[in-house]
């Protein structure tokens, strides 16, 4: 099939998955479009939960193996929509609708792709295509539930909006629950141990703490209170605040690092990270991909947002169509252009690293 026929097929899938209703969790409908997909191109495919996969039709285990990878679930539509999220609109070159730009035309563009490469024999990677579940949540039945069943990865190509610009590295999370104690009272009375009047110079340090490594892709570590809760009534001084931290990891260190230096250096009573799963990813700059897509006139940069990459032991690069400052917005949207570029330069890229 013609890379122009994949192209329309593809843009017809999305503005069927646009139609569809798929928040994380809940991606029952887009799966069966996905497996459609498949079957009407001839490509045996396996489907665990909600994600759809398959493999090369040559497949050859003494080959490494490349992941294409991106997600069919949708976070829930703001509420300063003034389109219907679940209505694909076609205005002005631009396609409307809830997950087109994140990360549905990146997942046509890889569907696309991976049928163009899929008959092709002698290929130096094998391909694996995942459209996984559960991105937008980090949920335990997306990609990285996959993992102990696709075969081993050696590198990936994650589909996020880069306008199609090589992401080199991406940042980690890591969000801590921490706790700023004080004596409680009543209102009326003196008390020179307040938690919350004790807040003010924990908040300081968290708005001044810097650390020390920085990295040439992703710049330094950025750590943010976002939430802060405390108090029952008007006349008790509680007990202690809570507060949320928000840390966003280079790839210069392990969230465990990132763990160990707030919990022996923060003033808080006591901070506890929610989870040390979500670490930060990166790809060399001299892997055959980076190069390609150097060579191809594609900028590198690092991401600040995180994706599907941070469940990946290997090397990985995100790619695709779109731009992420689009996403999670109202009126959401990507161009059809950005599209057919979008499959043309993953074609190129491929062609000039596995053929």
């Amino acid at each position: 099939m013609s890379i122009e026929k994949l192209t329309e097929n593809a843009i017809s899938l999305l503005k069927n998955l646009i139609e569809t209703q798929s928040f994380s969790s809940e991606e029952e409908r887009t799966a069966l479009l996905i497996e459609g997909w498949f079957t009407e191109n001839e490509i045996p495919f396996q489907r665990t939960k909600n994600n759809v996969w398959a493999i090369n039709k040559y497949f050859d285990e003494s080959k490494p193996t490349m992941l294409l990878n991106s997600h069919h679930d949708t976070v829930h539509p703001n509420s300063a929509y003034t389109n219907d999220p679940f209505k694909a609109i076609v205005k002005d070159g631009k396609l409307f609708g809830l997950g087109s730009n994140d990360a549905g035309g990146c997942l046509v563009s890889l569907l696309a792709t991976f049928t163009h490469f899929y008959q092709q024999e002698n290929l130096k990677y094998n391909l694996v295509i995942v459209a996984s579940a559960e991105e937008e949540s980090s949920g335990p039945n997306g990609l990285n539930s996959m993992l102990a069943i696709i075969p081993h990865i050696d590198v990936a190509i994650v589909g996020e909006p880069t306008l199609m610009n090589l992401a080199v590295a991406e940042k980690g999370l890591v969000v801590f629950d921490a706790i700023v104690e004080g004596t409680p009272s009543h209102a009326a009375h003196p008390n020179n141990n307040n938690s919350i009047y004790n807040t003010i110079e924990v908040l300081q340090w968290f708005k001044d703490f810097k650390f020390n490594k920085t990295s040439e892709a992703l710049g330094d570590v950025k750590m943010t209170v976002t939430q802060i809760n405390a108090g029952s009534q008007h006349n008790v001084v509680p007990a202690h605040v809570d507060l949320v931290v928000d840390v966003r990891v280079n790839d210069a260190y392990s969230n465990q690092e990132i763990a160990t230096i707030l919990q022996e250096k923060s003033p808080c009573t006591k901070i506890t990270p929610r989870s040390l799963r979500l670490n930060s990813s990166a790809i060399s700059t001299e892997h055959d991909l980076v190069k390609a897509g150097i060579a191809m006139g594609r900028e590198t940069y690092g991401s600040p947002t995180l994706s599907d990459q941070a469940c990946l032991s290997c090397q990985s690069l995100k790619l695709g169509p779109g731009d992420s400052t689009r996403s999670h917005s109202a009126n959401e949207f990507i161009y059809l252009a950005e599209i057919e570029e979008g499959i043309e330069i993953y074609v190129e890229l491929l062609n000039r690293v596995i053929v």
